[in-house]
C-alpha cells in the first residue's frame, strides 16, 4: 500500500509540473500583449510608464525565468495576482470553487442515481423492449450537448412552467432552498450526457457479470433476483463505473464553462473563460493548475477505491 501511494504521488507531482509548464507556454504564445490588460489604452503611449509596468510584472524576463519564479511561489501556495483585478488568484479560486464544486457534486449525484437503476433494469431485461427503449434513450442523450439541454430546460422549466430561475445563483449560506432551485437546472443540463454514459457502462458490465458461474449458482439456490442483482452482481460490475465517474469529474470541471456562462453562475469555469478573453495569464495559469490538481487527486482516490471494492486487486498487490 505504501509503495502504491508513493507511486501515485510521484505521478501526481509530475503531471502537475507538466500541466503548469504547458499552460504557461501556451498562454505566452497567445496573440496580443499582456500589457494591454495592465494599463489603460491612453497610458500606453507613455513608453517610460509601460517599461516600468513591464519591469514590475517581470514581462521582460525570459519565459523560463518567469515560469521558475511562478513555480517557486506556487510551491508556497502563492499562485500570483490577477493582472486585471489585482486580486490574489488563490483568493479568486477559493471564492468561486464552492459554486463549481457544488454543481459538479450535484451533477454526479443526479447522474449516478438515475443511471444505476436504468442500467440494472436494462441488463436484467436484456433484449426486451425495455432494454431497447433505455439503450435508445441513452444513445439519443449522448448526442445532446449540455448547452442545448440547458436551453431546453430554461425554456420549459423556467420560462413556461416557472418552476426554476433561468439564471443567477443563490449561495447555500444565504438560502438552502434558493440554492437548490438555482443548481437544479445547470446540474440537470450537465447530467444528460453523464446519465447516458453511466447507463451504458452499468448495463455492459452487468450483462457480462450476470452470465458468470457464481450468479448462476446463486439463482440455482433460489435467491431472489433483486438480492442477486444488488448484492452479488452490481458490486463487481461497478469498477468501470467508478473509473468513468472519476475521469468525468475532470471533464465536468472543464465542461461547466459553457453551462456556467449560460446560467450566469459565478463559478470557476466562467472566471476561466473571462480570464482567457482578458489575457489574464496569471488567472488562467492558476485555475488550470488547480483543475489539473483536482483531476489527478480524484483519479488517485479512484485507484484507492478499487482496493476497497475489489479484494482481488488487494491480493494482486
Amino acid at each position: 500500500m505504501g509503495s502504491f501511494i508513493a507511486t501515485r504521488l510521484v505521478r501526481l507531482v509530475a503531471t502537475l509540473l507538466a500541466v503548469s509548464f504547458l499552460t504557461f507556454l501556451l498562454v505566452n504564445l497567445l496573440p496580443g500583449d499582456a500589457i494591454n490588460a495592465l494599463i489603460p489604452i491612453e497610458a500606453q503611449q507613455d513608453q517610460e510608464y509601460v517599461a516600468q509596468v513591464r519591469a514590475e510584472w517581470g514581462l521582460d524576463d525570459p519565459m523560463l525565468v518567469r515560469y521558475g519564479k511562478w513555480l517557486g511561489d506556487a510551491v508556497r501556495g502563492d499562485l500570483g495576482d490577477s493582472i486585471v483585478t489585482s486580486r490574489a488568484v488563490s483568493s479568486e479560486i477559493a471564492h468561486r470553487i464552492p459554486v463549481t464544486g457544488e454543481l459538479m457534486i450535484v451533477t454526479v449525484i443526479f447522474s449516478v442515481l438515475l443511471a444505476v437503476p436504468l442500467g440494472v433494469m436494462s441488463a436484467y431485461r436484456e433484449g426486451s423492449r425495455l432494454d431497447q427503449f433505455i439503450s435508445g434513450g441513452a444513445q439519443f442523450a449522448l448526442s445532446v450537448p449540455g448547452f442545448v439541454a440547458g436551453l431546453l430546460f430554461i425554456y420549459v422549466f423556467a420560462m413556461k412552467l416557472g418552476w426554476f430561475p433561468a439564471t443567477g445563483w443563490t449561495r447555500i449560506s444565504n438560502s438552502i432552498s434558493g440554492n437548490l432551485m438555482t443548481v437544479t437546472l445547470p446540474a440537470l443540463s450537465l447530467s444528460v450526457i453523464e446519465v447516458a454514459v453511466y447507463t451504458r457502462v452499468v448495463r455492459s458490465d452487468l450483462v457480462t457479470t450476470l452470465k458468470e458461474d457464481y450468479i448462476l449458482s446463486a439463482r440455482s439456490k433460489g435467491l431472489r433476483d433483486g438480492f442477486i442483482l444488488f448484492r452479488h452482481a452490481l458490486r463487481p460490475s461497478s469498477l468501470t463505473l467508478i473509473t468513468v465517474v472519476g475521469l468525468n469529474i475532470g471533464l465536468l470541471l472543464g465542461g461547466t464553462v459553457v453551462v456556467e456562462f449560460l446560467f450566469a453562475l459565478p463559478g470557476l469555469g466562467k472566471r476561466l473563460l473571462d480570464a482567457i478573453f482578458q489575457r489574464d495569464f496569471m488567472m488562467v495559469q492558476g485555475i488550470t493548475v488547480f483543475v489539473a490538481m483536482v483531476y489527478v487527486v480524484v483519479n488517485t482516490l479512484v485507484d484507492l477505491v478499487y482496493l476497497v471494492v475489489d479484494p482481488r486487486i488487494r491480493k494482486a498487490d
